[in-house]
């Protein structure tokens, strides 16, 4: 089968380079289905991971979005057959998505949301389970439409890939969203789900005290935490929550939310599949937003697909697009796997 794998970085440059493979196509056992993948997404994580290949774990196989098709199935598998069609983001523990035939855990997966395209389903999966988990698992509003009347939630970052998807799971459940961006994205931020969109070039504090909060359930920061906590801290409620799915590049000053009895919560999309903790459940998010997907309750948030086919010139171009830091919504690459190893 063809891949797409990272390679270390050699002495004279900074970039790391990924390239086209020929590989044997696994086969599945236990609970493993085997993906004919026909849609890839590339996050932040595979050019951070990208970052991470050495000489021992070259060539690495990334890629942590994925639909496809099943081709076979492992002797212990009971949700799926050969031939269904799957959406899933897997594991950072296995070979990822950037590969013609994938194996993935049966309870990582579901059936894809048959109103969305590859493209459009492919950019749902690893966003959907962060914006889930840190919305609902982590911060404990309730999963379900309109159950949270009166609540807040402020995004910080809210036109990138998991902003775009925390902002209509929000508004779905009932939550005001109020969420930053440039201001020529405003009219995406609505679109999805944003009551009010703040300008982040401005005073955040005012902008938000401007419309009659002085102080809001919840804070997504989606983009550099150390730079955004002080204003959280002031601004989140006693018994509140601040999130965040960014690493800081300081130590964060906790202590200013511990008289409000706030809490601080990390997400990581990976944490479950890492520990084999509650693995299930990954799946059970998809299936319901397979179901918002396709009652348009929610709707994908792809801009961009890439789609003359799966290899290294295509993905390098993805991973550098993500790289720049700009990109509305997410990125997708499609098509045959094509490149010449």
């Amino acid at each position: 089968m063809k891949a797409i794998g990272a390679l270390k970085a050699l002495e004279t440059s900074d970039e790391q380079f990924l390239t086209d493979l020929t590989l044997d196509k696994p086969t599945p056992t236990g609970r493993q289905v085997l993906v004919a993948v026909s849609a890839v997404s590339v996050n932040p994580v595979d050019t951070k991971m990208r970052l991470t290949v050495t000489d021992e774990t070259a060539p690495k196989i990334l890629g942590y979005d994925a639909v496809g098709k099943v081709a076979a199935v492992g002797p212990d598998v009971e949700k799926f057959k050969v031939g269904d069609r799957l959406y899933y983001a897997g594991s950072s523990q296995v070979d990822g998505s950037d590969e013609e035939y994938q194996l993935v855990d049966e309870r990582l997966a579901c059936s894809a949301p048959k109103a969305l395209s590859d493209a459009e389903a492919a950019a749902m999966p690893l966003t959907t389970l962060t914006a889930y988990e840190l919305l609902f698992e982590k911060m404990h509003f309730v999963p379900k439409g309109n159950q949270n009347q009166n609540k807040t939630l402020l995004i910080v970052n809210g036109s990138g890939g998991v902003g775009s998807i925390l902002s209509q799971l929000a508004h779905w459940a009932g939550l005001t969203v109020l969420a930053t961006s440039s201001p020529k994205n405003f009219d995406w931020l609505k679109r999805h789900g944003v009551d009010y969109p703040l300008d982040y070039h401005e005073d955040l504090l005012s902008q938000i005290h401007d419309l009659g909060y002085q102080q809001l359930d919840a804070i997504a920061i989606l983009y550099a935490p150390e730079a955004y906590f002080k204003v959280a801290s002031e601004l989140v409620k006693p018994f509140g929550h601040i999130g965040s799915i960014v690493g800081s590049t300081v130590d964060l000053p906790l202590y200013l939310i511990k008289n409000k009895a706030a809490s601080f919560d990390w997400e990581y999309m990976f944490a479950k599949s890492d520990a084999n903790y509650r693995v299930h459940t990954q799946g059970k998010i998809l299936q319901l937003a397979c179901r918002l997907l396709d009652q348009g309750v929610l709707e994908s948030t792809l801009t961009t697909n890439i789609e003359t086919g799966i290899n290294a010139a295509n993905l390098r171009k993805a991973h550098q697009l993500v790289e720049a830091g700009h990109t509305l919504g997410k990125l997708v690459v499609s098509g045959p796997f094509n490149g010449k190893a």
